[in-house]
Parts: structure tokens; C-alpha cells; sequence
């Protein structure tokens, strides 16, 4: 059937698809093309494409450098050329790319050029299209290219942009951009004048390259990418359905949707009507400035020595360091023009601005002028921190806390040349105001933003201040609560640019209410405004008379503000629904000046944006700006400083360790204190090989004592393994290894240099050495083996590729574990899947060990170069151990006997090592070789592979979770006191609980639609979808010679693909 009225094509009325605009450097939007044509053949088997790469000879895309108009042209010619395409009958969906970084833009005056010009570029190939097609829809749609492109061509002209700053424009030009080019159809009227003819803009832009991070995506994160991307545009194409959307993550699964019965066309103007960003009422101008009620406005009698006698008239100087909220972006911009969130109103800014006077104005260098009419060092108009008019407020847009030790000496040096400034007798204020930047990208580096790194990061500030500065208070602010402004984007009502938000701040806008993602923002957040605390009642900073510092928490919790109809209330943010707008920042100097003079130990901790507070007063028995000691309150102590490391034991503070009543006859009511017997096997990871060596004559020795998996020297208090952990719930354990070397090594069977081949021969010798031991009772005692192998098949898999396969790989496995299951009763087994060994490149240190051995211990992944063929075909090939293995654990081989279990523990399989700083690896993992494992790295394998024993198969973690901590051991529960087996995890989800956080590692996601099966029109698409749910399992898996197989509740979690 053919259909005259573009407002009623449906998805298989398209009979033609295209592109212009899609820029060939760009692989990755290639494949989001790519996916969305395979797509779209569900619904149109006989769809044509100029998107082949095999077939097209006229595809537009493929010419370099061509502008849009044209690529049109190149397009029209195509489409009139072709045999196959009926040019007026055929429906014509074309996909137009507009590039955001094709045009040079380092400052902000650059932007409305760039815009104009990108949007006159859109606007002359929409009008040719226009004029030369027949039944088409052109989406439109803008592509923020990788990230490290953009920011060298968006920067390249200039290199003082800081890396923050640089984002913050990305994204806000981005936005910018989209809303002019939403504007241009409103203008053209959508190029709607015929009905068979309409133009529609993608509702955000894609972006695709590196993470937010900054470091370049993995091929399974490209993956993803391409499917969200793919999702993204298949969403915006069709008419929107009531409750699609959805800030949130959606844990494993990504909806993609379908066409419904009463919404069953592409989307266009004329069938969805959308919403653009000028439908915002203007705010009204909020009243800004504040009543002076004080009275007793005197400075001292005479200048003071001490801080702790400070009043407010007695201050001449303010200053400021910190982030976009103290630099002023976006106070005084228009609700409906993002583009002012880059403008930085300094002299509005809350602690440091002075523009005009109290009673238009409220900032805390206002209130202070009230005092001190000679008051200076605030901010004035606009414009950057190196600007005359920026005087003392050194803050820059964008700023985490590790660049605000610059900030400060840079502060510090204006301060000591600035000839207003008496640098040595004049009393200061220094506000320091930073933290939210680190929070939302928290979780792309939770090493870098550690708490650790802040603290050090504000330490290393204050202490320049303490040491350089002299007469100074130091207002040090907590950073605010971050989560409440998530309300802002939930409410679909404000019609806030929530997609604008995620390129910002994705840490805290994405993850969903009540996830682990969300409650490790919580708890970063809280430790950072705790730590502070710690910082100061040190009592470090109070050596001097003339110096302090006070913490100042009123933003330690927010209330956003709401309108009377319980709908957040915009008019207190800036247009990107993030930064705050003058109304907001006249209540959070009033908080400040509050905070300031109230004492210590009854501080106002809360920021509630509904209230209207009045400036309190200095008063005749208290005149002073409060102090530790003028508000008679006592430091707890400085927190004792952390020793050097001396060991890498850990704490134990489990209760339930008792064991079952009766000895358990089933494997899957085994609790801890039941396994009598424990057992390894493997290589030189298990065997120890080098973990404690001080020089290279240690790196072939054994130290088996120390070994995570088998190793049982001294106590857990000092050495972490798992044994030392068993050992608290079962001091009669049997087993373990100790020492140094094969004297003591008990069933540690493990040897340096075994590859997956030398297993069964450990497994034969493992069954007669427990059969033989006296103190062993072979058919009574539950034994706990743990196989750990892999790493030296991978290493020298190009020197062997036939023995060394993924299929032999298995197969000995299989051989192994099907000697356990026929001749050793009451066994679990632990099979610790494969490490990713390819970051073992990035471990370096200038040594001999590292720069020669680790070359001769793992020649196939060390020795070639990045991005080389053969290095991908090591990684390719690892992802297929891995495949293999969870194939093999995923069937019913060994189910059939109820006191045997294997079980998959898979901490490794998205291995991470953690990095000192950005891009340092720290090597202290690793031994003198940079390959074999130190005894850190044991205890923390220990840990981990221990926890994810008591984590239910399906909520595994995938990943290591390396980082210092002596209480993050994992303990059974009342409710949940077992091992995790495939059986006793089905039931219902069983919580563990822990000693500490931790972090659940988040399944990769799996897009899926979920259509109505009572859709008749859908049902030979719902066939042809069926069929390719289970070529895209095969390929993921890359099983498809295997044969087929049951799939396990773990394995659903962990696949990923697209599934409809």
C-alpha cells in the first residue's frame, strides 16, 4: 500500500534509507547507521540502502570533505540513478548529520558565528532535498564527534582553556546548537508546505568517542555505545509513547520500543507536536537584594592579632577559589538561552561577587561592605579569573579539587603584588568552595576522585594558605548535597535539558532510585563534606594566632525549592537546570554570613531554598566572625595519621560463623565453618611466585604462604587469604599452604608456568595426595577447590595456536572438572574465570625486571604494539576463554550429584588496575617482574574472590575492586548464612552483609523491546526478531559452532546484545 501523507508513514512503509553528513573518520556512528538499517529491514525486508559499504557506489558519505549541500546534491543524483528505487512512489527516510566540532570555537564570542554557520549550512541542504524529493523525511540530527577530536579542534586555537571549562562549553555549544536548529523548523515551518514532505530534529545529540573519563572505550563499551546510540535514534523516529522517558539507567536492560496501535507512524510535526525550549515563561526578575538589620557596624578599637577577635569591620580583604558556582556561570542568564550558562557573572557570585550594593545585590563581599566601606578583592561585572575585573575570585568554571591548589597560588601571588592590598597587616577572608565536579565523575574514576585524592587535594591547598598567608580566616565549605538536584530532571514537566546534564554530570544524573550507583554517590558525597571536618580539628591549621580555618556546613543537606503545585521550582536555576541562578545564589550568601557567625558545634547544616532567611548579627557578647576557640569548642583530637602499611591483613567482624548443625549432605546448604579441606590449582598466580621478592633472585621463588587462594601463613590480621578468612570460621582447617617453596605447600598443587593443559595432571595428583592424607576424611569432609589458569595460554597463545585454542582451553577444563565430579565427593569447586590480561601492557616501571622479564614471561600480549592486529587478536581471543567457560559451567554437566557444585566466580572477568594519579598505573600490585602478582594483589584477589563467594550467581561482581581498605571483607547472614550455588540463588535475590561499601559491578546493558504480542502487524517482524536475538547470542558468545546450550540466570545477566 502507498501512502501520500508523510504524517502517516509507518516504519515499513519506508522503502529507502540514506544519510548525509555522516562523516567517514567516524566508526562509531557508522554503526549506530548501520544497526538502525538492520532494524528497520525487520519491518521492510525489501528496504533499499545507500548505507552498504559493499554495494553503494554514489553513498554521499564516502565523500570527504563534501559540505551538506553537497552531499545533497550527491544524494538527489543518487536516488534518480538508481534501478531499484521508485523516486515517486518510494517513501525516503535520509539521516542529516550536523557536526558540532566542525568549526573552530576556543571562546565563547566564537559560538553564535559557529552557530549561524552550521545552521545556514543545515538550512540550504534541507531546501535542496526539499526541492528535489518526493515522499521523504529528513531527520536531522547533531553529532558531537569523539571527545578528543573536539576538544583539539575546538581548542586548538588557543590552550589556556582549563579541562573542565573546555567540557562545560562542549556541552553547552551542543545544546546551543540543538535548540537553534529546533528554531530553524519553526521558522521553516518543519519544510512542511507539501504533505509529502517533512523535516524532524533528533531530540539530543549523539555522542560518541571516548568516556567521559577520558580514556578511550574498550570494544565491548564501544559496543554499548553503538547499541544506546542505535536506541536513542530508533526512539526519536517514532511517534513518543506516554512514559518513555526515562532519565534513569535501566540496570541490565536498555527499552527499545516499538510502534503501538495508537502510535504507529515516524514521528512528525504534524502527528506529535513537540515541545520547544522558547515554550518556557520567562522568569520573573526575583527580588535579589537583602535588609541590613544589624546596627553595631564597627570595626575593633584597634586592628587585632588574633583571628579569634575578629569582626566583620575589621576585614579588609575577600578572595575565592573553587568551581562554576563561585566563578558565577549562568547567574543572571535568560531560562531560555543555555548559551548564558557559559557567561560567568562574577560580580554576582554568592561569596566573592560585588557588584552594585545590598539591596539589588546580596553576596557576601556586599554585606561585608556594610562594615568596611574600604572592603576589596571582590569580583565585579564578567568575564574569566584573568580578568582585572575577576580581582581575588581565582575560581574557574569546571574545577575539581585537584586544581585548586594552583587556584591558591595564584591567589596568594595577586594578593602579595596587588598595591591595594597590605598584604602583611590587612585581615582576609578566603573562601574555598569545590567538590561537585569530582562527585559527577566519580564514577568514571573512583581512584582520582577517591576521597584520599580530595582530601590530599584540599590539605595541599590549605597548607600553602596556612603556610604563605598571613592574617587570614579561611572559610572552607562543604561541598553541597548534590543528589536533590536529580528532581529537576525527573519531572519531564520543567522541561529541563536532562541529556545536557548527562554529558556534564552523568555520575549523578543517570543512575536509577534506590541503586548501588546512587548510594556510592551518597556516600562519596558524604565522605568528602566529612573528611573536611577531620582536616581542620587536626588543629593543624590553628599553629598561628593570625590563621584558621572553619568549616562551614549549611549545604551539608539542600531542600529544593518547590512551586505550589509541588513541582520543582526553575526560576532558582540557571537555563541548564544545574547551575544556580541569582535567586538561588542571594539565600546562599545569606547562608554563608550566617554560618559565619554562628558558633562552632551548632552551625546551620541545611540549605533550604523554600525559606527566606534574615541575616543574623554580630552582638555586643558575641562580635566576633566564630572560631574553635571564641565558640569554646573543643577539637575532638587530631585523627591519629595513618602509619606506614606494614602487612596486608584484614579486619574480621563477621558474628554468624558457626557451622550447620549436622553436617550439611547437600552442597548448597554449605555454610563456611563447614568446609573442613581446602585445595588449588593452577599457575604461578596460585603458586605465589614472586609476591614477597625484594630482588630479582625472589621472582622464582614460591612464596605459597601468601597465596589468595590457598596460602595460610600467620593469621588473617596480617595476611589475607582466603584459608586466614576460613580459618576464623573453622580453625580446624586442612590444606592450606605455608612458607616458602614445595616443603610445606599441603594441597596447594599449583606450578609456576602451568598453562590450562597441566591441569588434569594436577587434578589427578590433587584427588591422590587428599585420598592419602591421614588427617583428611576423603568421603566425609567438604573440601573447597579453587582453579585459577589461563594467563600462560594466553601468553604464549601466538606461539601455539592450535594447542592453545579457546576449544582446548575448555576442554581441559572440562576434563579436569569431570574428574572432580566422578571420584572426589562433598566438593565445591571455585573456577575463578580468566582475567582480561591485555592492561598488563600499561604496568611499567623503569627497572630491569619490568622493561626485560615481563617481555620473556608474556611475549604475545607485551611485545605488540597498541591497536596491532595481533594484540586485537589476543584480546579477541581472551573474550572467547571467557565465552568458553561460561558455556561450559552453563549446562547441566554437573548438576547430577547433590554434594558437587562448580561455580563460576567472576571478579576478574572485567579486570581493572588501578592507577596512582591519572594515567599511572600503580605497580605496586605487581612484582619486581611487573608480572607476577605482589602480595597486595593476593590479599586483595583473597577478598574478592571471597565475597563473590556469598554473592548470589546473577548479582556476581565482575570486576576487582582493588583499593586499601582492611574492612571489606563480606559476611553471611542470618537469612543468607550459605555459599552461593546455582540453586540456593533462585529462590528469591539473597542479600549479603558486609563490613563495609562495596561496590556491585553494573551488568552491561541489553537493549530490548518489549511490543504487544497482540499486535497483528508485528508478528512476522516479532519472527524475523526472534531469529536475530539468536544469531546476535551466538556472535556475542562466539559459540556458533557449539553446540546449544541451557542458559543460566548468571549468564543472562552478563551476555550482552540486542534482544527484542
Amino acid at each position: 500500500m502507498y501512502f501520500s501523507q508523510v504524517n502517516s508513514v509507518k516504519p515499513s512503509n519506508v522503502a529507502v534509507l540514506s544519510s548525509i553528513g555522516l562523516p567517514m573518520h567516524s566508526t562509531a556512528l557508522t554503526k549506530v547507521v548501520s544497526r538502525l538499517k538492520e532494524l528497520m529491514t525487520l519491518f521492510n525486508p525489501a528496504l533499499n540502502s545507500l548505507l552498504s559499504e559493499e554495494t553503494n557506489l554514489y553513498a554521499p558519505q564516502f565523500v570527504q570533505h563534501s559540505s551538506l549541500v553537497e552531499q545533497a546534491k550527491e544524494l538527489s543524483l543518487s536516488f534518480q540513478n538508481s534501478q531499484v528505487i521508485d523516486l515517486d512512489r518510494d517513501w525516503k527516510l535520509v539521516l542529516l548529520f550536523a557536526q558540532v566540532g566542525q568549526r573552530c570555537a576556543c571562546e565563547q564570542h566564537q559560538f553564535p558565528s559557529v552557530i549561524k554557520a552550521v545552521v545556514e549550512e543545515v538550512d540550504d541542504a534541507l531546501q535542496l532535498l526539499h526541492s528535489q524529493l518526493k515522499r521523504a523525511i529528513v531527520s536531522v540530527a547533531l553529532w558531537d564527534g569523539e571527545h578528543d577530536n573536539f576538544h583539539n579542534m575546538m581548542c586548538r586555537c588557543k590552550e589556556s582553556n582549563d579541562e573542565g571549562e573546555a567540557r562545560l562549553q562542549r556541552a553547552i555549544l551542543s545544546h546551543a546548537l540543538q535548540e537553534s536548529l529546533d528554531e530553524l523548523m519553526i521558522k521553516r515551518r518543519w519544510y512542511g508546505d507539501r504533505e509529502d514532505f517533512t523535516v524532524i530534529v533528533q531530540n539530543t545529540p549523539f555522542i560518541t568517542g571516548p568516556s567521559s573519563s577520558g580514556k578511550p572505550l574498550s570494544d565491548q563499551q564501544e559496543a554499548q555505545q553503538a547499541d544506546t546510540l542505535m536506541v536513542q535514534m530508533w526512539t526519536s523516529l517514532l511517534q513518543p509513547i506516554s512514559g518513555q522517558h526515562n532519565t534513569e539507567d535501566s540496570g541490565n536492560i536498555i527499552p527499545l520500543p516499538c510502534p503501538t496501535e495508537d502510535r504507529p507512524f515516524l514521528r512528525t510535526e504534524g502527528n506529535s507536536p513537540s515541545y520547544h525550549p522558547g515554550d518556557v515563561s520567562p522568569l520573573l526578575l526575583p527580588f535579589t537584594g537583602t535588609v541590613m538589620p544589624c546596627e553595631d557596624l564597627g570595626p575593633s578599637p584597634s586592628t587585632p592579632t588574633s583571628v579569634h577577635e575578629l569582626r566583620p569591620g575589621d576585614i579588609k580583604v575577600v578572595a575565592a577559589v573553587g568551581d562554576s558556582l563561585t566563578s558565577g556561570n549562568g547567574i543572571a542568564g535568560s531560562p531560555n538561552n543555555v548559551l548564558d550558562v557559559l557567561n560567568q557573572y562574577r560580580g554576582l557570585s554568592w561569596s566573592i561577587g560585588g557588584d552594585e550594593n545590598l539591596t539589588t545585590v546580596t553576596t557576601l563581599p556586599n554585606i561585608l561592605k556594610h562594615f568596611n566601606h574600604n572592603l576589596t578583592g571582590y569580583s565585579v561585572g564578567m568575564g574569566k579569573q584573568n580578568t582585572p575585573q575577576a580581582f581575588l575570585n581565582q575560581a574557574v568554571a569546571g574545577a575539581k579539587s585537584k586544581s585548586i591548589p594552583s587556584q591558591v597560588r595564584t591567589l596568594v601571588a595577586k594578593m602579595k603584588n596587588d598595591p591595594r592590598i597590605n598584604f602583611e597587616s590587612d585581615w582576609k577572608v578566603i573562601s574555598l568552595f569545590v567538590g561537585g565536579n569530582d562527585i559527577c565523575d566519580h564514577c568514571h574514576n573512583s581512584l582520582l576522585y577517591s576521597e584520599e585524592n580530595f582530601r590530599s587535594n584540599i590539605r595541599e591547598s590549605l597548607d600553602y594558605l596556612h603556610k604563605e598567608v598571613p592574617r587570614a580566616l579561611v572559610n572552607l565549605i562543604e561541598p553541597l548535597h548534590i543528589t536533590p538536584l536529580r528532581e529537576m530532571h525527573i519531572d519531564a514537566s520543567l522541561k529541563c535539558p536532562t541529556w545536557l546534564l548527562n554529558i556534564m554530570c552523568s555520575c549523578v544524573i543517570l543512575p536509577k532510585p534506590g541503586s548501588t550507583a546512587l548510594q556510592r554517590v551518597e556516600d562519596i558525597n558524604r565522605g568528602y563534606q566529612h573528611l573536611l571536618h577531620g582536616l581542620v580539628e587536626s588543629s593543624q591549621y590553628d599553629t598561628r594566632s593570625d590563621f584558621t580555618v572553619v568549616v562551614q556546613p549549611f549545604f551539608r543537606e539542600i531542600i529544593v525549592p518547590k512551586l505550589p503545585d509541588g513541582r520543582a521550582d526553575r526560576s532558582f536555576f540557571s537555563a541548564d537546570c544545574f547551575h544556580l541562578s541569582q535567586k538561588a545564589q542571594t539565600l546562599m550568601a545569606r547562608s554563608l554570613w550566617n554560618n559565619m557567625l554562628e558558633p562552632l558545634g551548632n552551625k546551620t547544616t541545611l540549605q533550604n531554598f523554600s525559606s527566606n532567611p534574615e541575616l543574623k548579627c554580630p552582638t555586643k557578647t558575641s562580635p566576633y566572625i566564630r572560631t574553635y576557640n571564641n565558640s569554646n569548642y573543643m577539637y575532638p583530637g587530631p585523627s591519629p595519621t595513618p602509619g606506614p602499611i606494614t602487612n596486608w591483613g584484614s579486619d574480621f567482624s563477621c558474628v554468624d560463623i558457626a557451622p550447620s548443625v549436622t553436617v550439611p549432605t547437600s552442597v548448597h546448604q554449605l555454610r563456611p565453618a563447614d568446609i573442613k579441606v581446602v585445595a588449588a590449582l593452577g599457575d604461578s598466580a596460585t603458586a605465589g611466585t614472586g609476591a614477597k621478592a625484594k630482588n630479582l633472585f625472589g621472582l622464582n621463588k614460591d612464596y605459597k604462604g601468601v597465596s589468595w587462594s590457598i596460602g595460610g601463613d600467620k593469621s588473617l590480621e596480617t595476611v589475607t587469604t582466603l584459608p586466614n578468612i576460613l580459618k576464623k570460621f573453622n580453625p580446624s582447617l586442612k590444606g592450606f599452604s605455608t612458607g616458602q617453596g614445595p616443603k610445606h605447600k599441603a594441597f596447594n598443587l599449583a606450578g609456576a608456568g602451568a598453562k590450562t593443559s597441566d591441569i588434569p595432571v594436577q587434578v589427578q595428583a590433587l584427588i591422590k595426595t587428599m585420598r592419602d592424607h591421614k588427617e583428611v576424611d576423603f568421603e566425609k569432609d567438604w573440601k573447597l577447590v579453587t582453579i585459577f589458569v589461563g594467563g600462560n595460554d594466553l601468553c604464549n597463545y601466538c606461539r601455539d595456536q592450535n594447542n592453545l585454542s579457546p576449544k582446548n582451553y575448555s576442554h581441559n577444563i572440562m576434563l579436569s572438572l569431570d574428574m572432580f565430579y566422578k571420584e572426589v565427593p562433598r566438593l565445591l569447586v571455585n573456577l575463578v574465570a580468566i582475567l582480561q590480561i591485555d592492561p598488563l601492557k600499561s604496568v611499567k616501571r623503569d627497572t630491569l625486571g619490568c622493561s626485560l622479564l615481563q617481555r620473556t614471561r608474556c611475549p604475545c600480549v607485551i611485545n605488540p604494539s597498541e591497536n596491532s592486529p595481533e594484540l586485537q587478536e589476543i584480546k579477541q581471543i581472551n573474550r572467547e576463554y571467557q565465552a568458553e567457560i561460561q558455556h561450559l559451567i552453563s549446562g547441566n554437566r554437573y548438576h547430577g550429584k547433590e554434594d558437587f557444585a562448580v561455580i563460576l566466580q567472576p571478579f576478574l572477568h572485567n579486570s581493572f588496575i588501578p592507577h596512582i594519579g591519572e594515567g599511572e598505573v600503580d605497580a605496586s600490585f605487581f612484582s619486581l617482574d611487573c608480572f607476577h602478582l605482589s602480595e597486595r594483589a593476593h590479599a586483595e584477589m583473597a577478598i574478592a574472590l571471597w565475597n563473590n563467594m556469598l554473592e548470589p550467581i546473577g548479582r556476581k561482581q565482575t570486576y576487582n575492586n582493588f583499593t586499601y581498605d582492611r574492612s571489606k571483607i563480606h559476611c553471611p547472614s542470618e537469612d543468607n548464612p550459605f555459599i552461593f550455588t546455582e540453586i540456593n540463588s533462585l529462590p528469591s535475590p539473597p542479600v549479603t552483609t558486609t563490613t563495609a561499601s562495596t561496590v556491585d559491578s553494573p551488568a552491561p546493558p541489553i537493549p530490548e523491546t518489549r511490543c504487544p504480542s497482540s499486535m497483528p502487524v508485528l508478528v512476522p517482524v516479532i519472527v524475523g526478531i526472534v531469529s536475530l536475538l539468536a544469531g546476535v547470542v551466538l556472535a556475542w558468545l562466539i559459540l556458533a559452532s557449539s553446540k546449544p546450550h541451557e542458559s543460566k540466570v548468571e549468564k543472562a545477566v552478563e551476555m550482552k546484545g540486542t534482544a527484542f
